[in-house]
């Protein structure tokens, strides 16, 4: 699983906690650090994490900022991407159980960093159920591409 994450200017000693917490336990991970090299805020940040999602660079993404909410709903604008704010580690496992997310945020100024290391890691390791939630999915991504046209 090929992961990336990135986060805007109110998450970064979260996010490097995080990645390096991951990168640590084994985790094939970048960190994009995308306004590193351009003069931007958070709507482009999560919208370059989110086109390499669509894109297929990476299998899954995290995107951090104050309170995870903006990063989520700019990432959900971009086609193929599912993304989900998660501050526990129960809603983290259903967002890839139930709903095949690919996209995981979470706030810095929500959730502390030892915790947040238990969702990431919870999410991470939990995969798509199908089952009863595989014709919901299915439904997602269909009312989507109809919206596209």
């Amino acid at each position: 699983m090929r992961i990336a994450v990135d986060c805007d200017d109110a998450a970064i000693d979260f996010k490097n906690q995080i990645f390096n917490y991951l990168k640590t336990t084994g985790y094939d991970i970048t960190d994009l650090e995308y306004s590193s090299t351009h003069d931007c805020d958070y709507p482009e940040i999560a919208f370059n994490l989110a086109e390499a999602i669509s894109n297929h660079k990476f299998d899954r993404g995290f995107l951090f900022c104050g309170t995870g909410l903006g990063v989520a709903m700019m990432a959900n604008k971009v086609p193929g991407v599912f993304a989900g704010t998660c501050h526990d580690v129960y809603s983290a496992e259903r967002l890839a159980k139930s709903n095949d997310a690919n996209v995981l945020t979470m706030g810095a100024r929500v959730i502390g960093v030892e915790h947040a290391k238990m969702v990431a890691e919870a999410w991470l390791k939990s995969e798509f159920q199908g089952g009863g939630s595989t014709r919901k999915v299915e439904k997602m991504r269909t009312l989507e591409k109809t919206h596209m046209k």
